[in-house]
């Protein structure tokens, strides 16, 4: 066995575990997000026993892969974590609120611990208090004086360790009785690892003491240990230098014979080496050698294992099938493919665009061959799109832990509802509504939702409502944030904007009421908190969707709640366009805008005051939009009016568009034009078309909304 363990040293020494960590801090971090929602789901009153599990599993996940990389310090808190959750899933206690509180707190602590090393956090954050209070929960005592209640031992870190966080003994809280026992390790060609086993006595302070005595009648070694730890704790300590098989720890105060051989947990598939980590008297290379035995399992190696495997708890078959069937790959790569699809969508527009020029007849084999490229450049596209789509509940997700903390903090009773959390959005989109959407919730649940007691008085259920939901309308995503609080003041909103020297009179309607608490430097808070009542925020959530060529509008009924809504792009890459002709300059109109289109007369359109004009459509007054006027673009002589109406919806709104010509519908890839060069009123960005030239994507939100004011 000497030997296998100097041949998995050597194969540890050859193989370098950072390259597998990042896989880790992924994993991790989705066991982390499925812990939460689980924690946050759970009723603690009707606990189920497969919540429970899973609960369990994902921080004995956790701890496994930290240990096996050197991360003692998210080893150390997730093996509280799972002393807990163990006691629960074994119903020795029963779940309580404060127990969901620190094992949330955990998952915070978590987090900070993974990302500092990662390289994205100064310090390691302090886990001792956490660690405190879940021993004490764990023991059923309470919470709340475990603050000040001694901490569970840990000894000094190690200074070598394989790992680049410094290993250290992570030990679990000891018992206060005090037992004698009688540990038989056998066979006695084991010596070294035996002489491990009673050194680690000498050099894990607190630990107890140990002395040798005579081998017993099976002629294995025995010694006498008085300690304070359980049974499995030390056998979690023990696995590091003999296997599980080979050790009995037997209570002096039972007869040997019905002493029951204890049994640590199971490891699952190698990856668990429980909280002990680069303990003194553990050689460097048994923590390599185990972490290379984890590897070469996971990985089918032929690879020597140090110690016999214990047992593997049977795994679900699920998670085999999500890793066959799953494939991370970066970002940058997703990017790439996406811009190589961009310009094959130029390339094909180009060819598509010649081939009109061709005869029929002579070029019709040409011609069936850039049709099936046109087919198949759109499969194309639409394939590789739908890689970067990212279903709602990403972002959603989110929020429940937020919302309860942040109620929790208020005093007020919140319920968070979602609705539409399979729906698909860019991930770029994704990353940059995320922060809008978390001060919307904040705020309807500072500003909005009253407190229970003035719940009550109003006739309302104590528990307040914010619903988040999102769904498809065209070519946009609508996402709302809806609360049934108390709504927005006109009369203290018009107030405040006075109070800030902003142009408030009484005729300025609801919704351009409403629209002054994007002003910046606009709070209705009476008095400033950590919560809100800076002013910032509100004016930033209009400026980042905005910047995402989309659009906010709030709907209020005061004292019956608010209604926040927001109108997003679903792609910033590549969409279905309408071309159109005006005098000599094309534009694109997003398809999912466009309604219809008729030809119409002069004497079709009415003026109004003022100059407006507007035209009627089946017994509907539309206005109308003359690009000519808006782009300012020039006519010539040869180039006569034609007048031709495009029928445009957006934010709910209809309006007629005034062209010379349509040009055909087609693929466009979106150019970013601020990036190029700046922002254009009206214009939502810009694309190659397939004679080279720059065609302007035209903003129908933009123009709609110009032509009701």
């Amino acid at each position: 066995m000497g030997e296998m363990m100097n041949e998995g040293q050597s194969l540890a020494n050859d193989i370098d575990l950072s390259q597998f960590y990042q896989i880790f801090f992924e994993e991790a971090g989705e066991n982390l997000d499925t812990m939460e929602q689980m924690l946050l789901a759970l009723d603690v009153e009707k606990a189920d026993d497969e919540e429970l599990n899973a609960i369990f599993r994902c921080a004995h996940s956790i701890k496994g892969g930290a240990a096996t990389f050197g991360f003692a310090d998210v080893a150390e808190l997730t093996h509280q974590m799972e002393s807990l959750l163990d006691k629960l899933r074994r119903h020795e206690l029963n779940p309580t609120a404060a127990m969901v509180d620190v094992l949330l707190e955990s998952s915070d602590a978590l987090r900070l611990q993974l990302g500092h090393h990662q390289g994205r956090g100064n310090e390691t954050p302090v886990t001792s208090g956490l660690v405190t209070r879940i021993y004490a929960l764990a023991n059923g005592e309470d919470a709340e004086g475990a603050d000040h209640a001694p901490a569970p031992a840990v000894a000094a870190p190690v200074v070598e360790a394989p790992a680049p966080a410094a290993a250290r003994v992570i030990n679990k809280p000891v018992v206060k009785a005090t037992r004698e026992l009688e540990i038989h390790i056998g066979p006695l060609d084991n010596v070294a690892q035996a002489d491990g086993v009673a050194e680690l006595f000498r050099d894990i302070p607190g630990l107890g003491t140990i002395e040798p005595l005579p081998c017993d009648q099976a002629n294995k070694r025995v010694y006498r240990a008085t300690t304070t730890s359980s049974d499995a704790d030390l056998m979690d300590l023990f696995t590091f230098h003999v296997s599980k098989e080979e050790i009995r720890i037997v209570d002096c105060a039972a007869p040997a014979e019905d002493a029951p051989v204890p049994t640590a947990p199971a490891l699952a598939d190698g990856q668990d080496f429980g909280f002990f980590e680069g303990a003194p008297g553990v050689p460097a290379h048994a923590v390599a050698a185990a972490a290379q035995a984890a590897i070469a399992a996971r990985d089918g190696a032929a690879h020597p294992v140090a110690t016999p495997a214990p047992k593997a708890e049977a795994r679900p078959a699920a998670p085999a099938a999500m890793e066959s069937s799953t494939l991370r790959v970066s970002v940058s790569k997703v990017d790439q493919l996406i811009n190589l699809v961009g310009e094959l969508v130029i390339t094909q527009a180009m060819l598509a665009q010649k081939s009109r020029e061709l005869d029929d007849g002579a070029n019709q084999p040409l011609l069936a061959g850039l049709a099936d490229l046109d087919r198949n450049t759109r499969d194309l596209q639409e394939a590789v799109m739908s890689i970067r789509m990212i279903p709602m509940s990403v972002v959603f997700n989110r929020f429940p832990r937020m919302l309860r903390d942040l109620a929790s903090k208020l005093g007020k009773k919140v319920e968070l509802v979602t609705q539409g959390e399979s729906t698909e959005l860019d991930k770029g989109l994704v990353e940059k509504i995320t922060d809008p959407l978390t001060h919307l919730i904040r705020n309807s649940c500072d500003h909005g939702i009253e407190m229970p007691e003035d719940r009550r008085a109003r006739g309302k259920s104590e528990h307040g409502t914010i619903t988040l939901s999102a769904t498809h309308e065209g070519g946009s995503i609508l996402i709302e944030v809806r609360d049934d609080g108390k709504g927005l003041s006109r009369e203290k909103l018009l107030t405040k904007a006075r109070e800030k020297g902003i142009d408030a009179p009484d005729s300025m309607t609801d919704t351009e009421v409403w629209n002054l608490i994007f002003a910046p430097g606009f709070s209705t808070a009476d008095e400033v908190t950590d919560v809100s009542g800076r002013g910032v925020g509100m004016d930033v959530v209009k400026k980042n969707i905005t910047a995402l060529n989309g659009t906010v509008e709030i709907d209020s009924a005061e004292g019956y709640g608010m209604r926040v809504s927001v109108r997003l792009p679903l792609t910033l890459a590549i969409m279905d366009g309408m071309s159109v002709r005006v005098s000599e300059e094309v534009y694109i109109l997003p398809l999912s805008s466009v309604i219809e289109s008729f030809q119409i007369k002069p004497n079709d359109i009415n003026t109004l005051a003022q100059g407006a004009q507007v035209v009627k459509v089946r017994d509907e007054y539309m206005p109308v939009i003359e690009l000519e006027k808006v782009f300012d673009v020039p006519r010539f002589e040869h180039s006569g009016a034609s007048p031709i109406m495009v029928v445009v919806e957006a934010d709910g709104t209809r309006s007629a568009l005034m062209v010379d010509e349509l040009l055909g519908q087609q693929q466009v890839v979106i150019k970013n034009l601020e990036s190029n060069y700046r922002r254009v009123p009206n214009i939502s960005g810009a694309t190659i078309l397939g004679d080279g030239k720059v065609a302007l994507i035209l903003d129908t939100s933009s123009l709609v909304r110009r032509s009701r004011h």
